[in-house]
């Protein structure tokens, strides 16, 4: 009967989300300090660790958003104090926190507005290495800003004067710590600025705590080294203590003494250096003198009596006048000789006009003889042709009571039975000639037929 009364069992979901509200419900608003321990950082950037003590520990998530708010990333072995949402990781019932804040252990909330303000000044380009301004090697006049009570004010002045006393020193004094100091620092380097009395200007304190140094932390102490025209040491504290001005101003120097000897010029140093200076012009002037000398020497010894140049001169100028009468005959023969092998040439290329013309003028006088015999030849046998030609001319046969018979065309008649009756003819004699006409047919006898 027990069992069938007994409540239903629950699911491990259901137990964890019960769970779950219970932490919620009742654990909110706690900050819980411990170590980091098996830190590890996923792709996504969210963080998971767990935070122990020396007998237990409890995981926590730190999601991407909020780990980028932290003044510097979290680190295996960290001291921190952690606030956020306390609960269960259902899906596999694990007690978690998510964290919404962390601060450092320890320094509290100084340290973590001292990484916050080093974080934005740093952003914002205020420690930047390219605004540095450079240091005066030999400065007019050395400004200090520091209280008037310090230690470290004795210990820089004194250094001063050992190093250059004859460099002004000018005190512009302030309260170094407590309620609104930095406020005061900040005047302090705004109104040696503004006055502009000294080429460069020491920002000091002794050592001390965190609280002590805590104004050299502050935002307009920052500001105000920053925004200073005038090139700052700054010299806070010992060695090991870094502070924001350090980080602000054109140098740091690990204490107020270094500062001082970072400022100023080294009087030892500079007596030593001008020594040397002036041993090496005493040097270089006795050199300059001893090559003056041998120069001058060298000169005198160069100076003669114009008399002695002018003879020189004249020897000289005898001497080119022969060299050039001498060139000018060498020059003469060359020219001639130069012409003379010329004319040979010329000779030698020229034809021989002479032989050519006896030559000519035989052929001229072959060629008249030559054609006199032909003319004579020709005329000769011009002569036999007419001779022959005259000997069978028709004029000849004419005279010897030949006659010729044409018809009125001019056609020769050579056959008297061509003849017509009444054709007219034409007949030419030896000596004249006449017309005639057929007057009846009859047929010539044969010469010789006379029978």
């Amino acid at each position: 009967m027990s069992d069938f009364f007994a409540p239903a069992a629950l699911s491990v979901s259901e137990l964890n989300a019960l769970a779950k509200n219970l932490l919620e419900e009742h654990l909110f608003g706690l900050w819980v300090a411990g170590e980091v321990s098996n830190l590890t950082r996923a792709a996504s950037g969210h963080y998971y660790f767990s935070l122990k003590d020396s007998r237990a520990q409890v995981r926590c998530a730190l999601f991407k958003g909020t780990a980028a708010k932290l003044a510097a990333p979290l680190k295996e072995g960290d001291h921190i104090e952690l606030s956020g949402r306390i609960s269960i990781y259902e899906a596999r019932g694990e007690f978690q926190i998510t964290v919404n804040e962390v601060r450092l252990k320890g320094l509290g909330q100084l340290y973590e507005a001292y990484e916050k303000l080093k974080a934005k000044l740093q952003a914002e380009g205020v420690f930047a290495p390219e605004r540095k301004k450079p240091l005066p090697e030999h400065p007019r006049a050395i400004g200090i800003v520091t209280s008037l009570a310090a230690a470290a004010l004795r210990d820089v002045v004194s250094t001063l004067k050992r190093r250059a006393p004859e460099i002004p020193i000018i005190v512009y004094p302030t309260p170094v710590q407590g309620a609104g100091s930095e406020k005061q620092i900040a005047q302090a380097i705004a109104t040696a600025a503004a006055r502009h009395e000294t080429d460069v200007l020491i920002v000091c304190r002794g050592g001390g705590s965190i609280e002590d140094l805590w104004a050299f932390n502050e935002e307009p102490v920052v500001r105000a080294i920053e925004a200073c025209a005038i090139p700052i040491v700054s010299g806070v504290g010992h060695e090991t203590d870094f502070t924001l001005a350090d980080f602000a101003a054109d140098m740091r120097a690990p204490t107020p003494t270094a500062a001082a000897e970072l400022v100023s010029p080294n009087r030892a140093e500079l007596l030593r250096k001008l020594a040397l200076a002036q041993t090496q012009l005493r040097g270089t002037l006795q050199q300059r003198y001893y090559d003056a000398s041998q120069r001058l020497d060298w000169l005198a010894r160069q100076l003669r009596h114009p008399q002695q140049k002018l003879d020189e001169q004249k020897t000289h100028l005898a001497a080119l006048q022969q060299n050039l009468r001498f060139a000018m005959q060498n020059q003469h023969r060359f020219s001639a000789q130069a012409l003379a092998q010329q004319q040979q040439k010329l000779a030698h290329l020229r034809p021989d006009t002479a032989a050519v013309g006896r030559d000519l003028a035989a052929f001229q006088t072959a060629l008249q003889q030559n054609w006199q015999a032909l003319f004579n030849l020709r005329r000769q046998g011009l002569e036999k042709q007419a001779a022959l030609l005259e000997a069978v001319s028709p004029q000849h046969i004419l005279a010897r009571g030949f006659s010729v018979v044409k018809n009125s065309r001019g056609q020769v008649i050579r056959n008297a039975d061509s003849l017509k009756q009444g054709q007219k003819l034409h007949i030419v004699f030896a000596e004249g000639e006449t017309d005639v006409r057929v007057t009846r047919e009859h047929k010539q006898p044969d010469l010789f037929d006379y029978s």
